[in-house]
């Protein structure tokens, strides 16, 4: 059996996600993650953040049921609401760091969020690439070069692709799969207490 979690880099519920995420796998250390970029903001979605005036209010939402932080420099990035996130960059970045830490895929995609939502990094930037692989010891410069290659785009691409044959219609959502059994363990927000409950149920049933 693995995890599969599909997220969003610029999706502020997975962002709220993230210690649920790294509470879990650091309680099943033998069970593989794989991680998987969304395309939520893509497309005709790629426009100013403006253009989304939920964003400040779910933020809100978020810190109170989760706890999550957001960050003066992410209230700095975005309060002329001139920002733009474009999460086909985001997924590249994903990519190249899961790459260079494929078994860390987990920790790098919450990494990733804290950049964004806390330091106020944009993920269409590859300086903050450096300083994500950087901070994990991973080989910054081949990171770099990553999220910049055809390879990422055709990666990102993939992601989505992946995300949509799983059924994912929202983020961030949490998966166990073994063979062609496919289970859900968390949509949007849960703990990590309620996440092993149904991991604990879903293998139950496998054996049973």
């Amino acid at each position: 059996m693995k995890l599969v979690y599909v997220f969003d880099a610029y999706c502020g519920w997975s962002h709220g996600f993230s210690v649920t995420l790294r509470e879990v796998v650091s309680r099943h250390p033998g069970l593989p993650v794989e991680v998987v970029s969304g395309g939520l903001f893509t497309g005709s979605r790629r426009v100013p953040i403006r253009e989304f005036g939920y964003v400040q209010g779910a933020n809100a939402q978020i810190a109170e049921l989760t706890g999550a932080e957001f960050g003066e420099g992410y209230e700095r990035l975005i309060a002329d609401g001139s920002f733009v996130m474009d999460s086909e960059a985001a997924a590249r970045g994903m990519a190249a760091l899961r790459q260079a830490g494929p078994d860390r895929a987990a920790a790098l995609a919450t990494d990733l969020q804290h950049a964004f939502y806390a330091d106020g990094r944009s993920l269409s930037d590859p300086a903050t690439y450096r300083v994500v692989a950087e901070a994990a010891g991973l080989d910054a410069d081949a990171v770099v070069a990553a999220f910049e290659s055809a390879e990422a785009r055709a990666a990102a691409e993939a992601d989505f692709r992946r995300a949509a044959e799983l059924g994912v219609t929202g983020f961030p959502t949490l998966l166990a799969v073994e063979g062609g059994s496919i289970a859900p363990l968390a949509y949007g927000r849960a703990t990590a207490d309620e996440v092993d409950q149904r991991l604990a149920s879903h293998a139950a049933t496998l054996t049973s």
